[in-house]
């Protein structure tokens, strides 16, 4: 993604170059099913990543990838290569029977594989055949312990349960929608994609999974995005809140409170990290050519001390909606966000940097006023009500 040379990349794709390929979502999941086309045959490869109950760690959590012939047969490749770190630290690939592992400094992954894979100077690497209709093989990609080989093995029955498994989970998951417009394909698709933006442990929703893809090809407004900006976060509670989905409204809420509790002046940040973390410091990754050449390739973000009114207008409506729809505040939550609220009050008439994030210098924004008036509005209302 961010550098053709150096970036890391697992890869499954068909030998013959001429090959034509389709996706689509399994329906009401985010299971991915890919099929590739071409005068050998036909083969399905399903991504996906388990979900649920038994899922009790960070080394629980993996990515399953799934070939299974459909038509013929077809000649395949196999190239997993990480690039730890942005590509900045150098890892030793090591081959066992049950697949290879990959270690770097500070992180450890394991391929587990149910065909032989070997090694060369960027990773792992098989080249393999799909003989017949429903031969299946399949490749996990998983955390490990330092130092530690690749331990698990992944049979084409176990990835079967687990995908029906994953399955009932997203299908159950959407079935709580309350939604029932003409829109309803497109509406649980777009909550599907919001659910995989929220963080579980902590309630904390990403405004985007992207780092430092361009706006145009070739430009250099790259950022990165994978951090909770409280005006996204919020906009995304409303939209979960219109069509049923309470949980994760309850569950953000609980994360701002959090960040509430952390400042007695009522200030918020625009943005923090999924942990909590306020130090979001922006630096450039100059050996990375970027998208399509599109450099710099930026992460963290430089934005995170911008001052930006409006966020306590959608803050403290999402906070309202969240009274209206889910549960009435609680006293305690209330004196936390009425904290902002007094802020708000004071400093409304203040200059900032406005909603998109300019960098030429505080101004006053229109935008961000209006939305001073609403954070006080809706303050006003759940006061009258509570």
């Amino acid at each position: 993604m961010l550098d053709e040379n150096k970036g890391g990349y697992f890869m499954i794709s068909p030998l013959i170059p001429e090959s034509k390929s389709k996706q689509y979502y399994w329906p009401d999941t985010n299971v991915l099913i890919t099929r590739f086309y071409n005068a050998e045959g036909i083969v399905e490869i399903t991504d996906y990543m388990p979900v649920g109950s038994d899922i009790q760690n960070e080394f629980d959590y993996r990515i399953i990838r799934r070939v299974r012939g459909i038509h013929g047969k077809m000649r395949l490749k196999l190239e997993c290569y990480p690039a730890f770190n942005y590509a900045l630290d150098r890892h030793e690939t090591v081959i066992s029977e049950k697949g290879a592992s990959f270690h770097s400094e500070k992180l450890s992954m394991a391929l587990a594989s149910t065909i032989p894979l070997e090694k060369n100077d960027r990773g792992a690497r098989a080249e393999f055949q799909v003989v017949e209709e429903g031969d299946t093989d399949v490749f996990v990609l998983h955390k490990i312990e330092k130092g530690e080989g690749c331990t698990i093995s992944f049979s084409p029955e176990q990835a079967e349960r687990r995908f029906r498994a994953t399955i009932a989970y997203w299908r159950d998951w959407i079935s709580r929608s309350q939604y029932k417009g003409r829109w309803r394909e497109m509406v649980h698709r777009s909550a599907l994609i919001l659910k995989l933006l929220t963080f579980e442990p902590t309630g904390a929703i990403v405004a985007a999974p992207t780092c430092s893809l361009p706006e145009g090809i070739g430009g250099v407004r790259n950022w990165d995005y994978r951090y909770t900006w409280i005006r996204d976060a919020a906009f995304t509670i409303y939209a979960f809140l219109r069509i049923g989905f309470t949980e994760e409204a309850t569950n953000f809420m609980k994360w701002v409170v959090e960040r509430s509790a952390e400042d007695d002046s009522g200030y918020l940040q625009i943005m923090y990290g999924i942990d909590g973390r306020h130090e979001l410091t922006e630096m450039n990754l100059d050996h990375l050519e970027g998208y399509m050449g599109s450099s710099p390739v930026r992460i963290g973000n430089g934005a995170f001390d911008q001052l930006q009114l409006d966020i306590y207008g959608e803050l403290i409506d999402s906070v309202y909606l969240f009274d209206k729809h889910v549960r009435p505040i609680s006293f305690s939550g209330w004196k936390h966000m009425f904290k902002h609220v007094r802020w708000i009050s004071e400093n409304w008439q203040s200059r900032d940097d406005g909603i998109w994030e300019v960098r030429g210098g505080q101004q006053h924004f229109v935008y961000s006023k209006v939305m001073a008036w609403v954070a006080l509005d809706r303050a006003i209302r759940l006061a009258n009500k509570r």
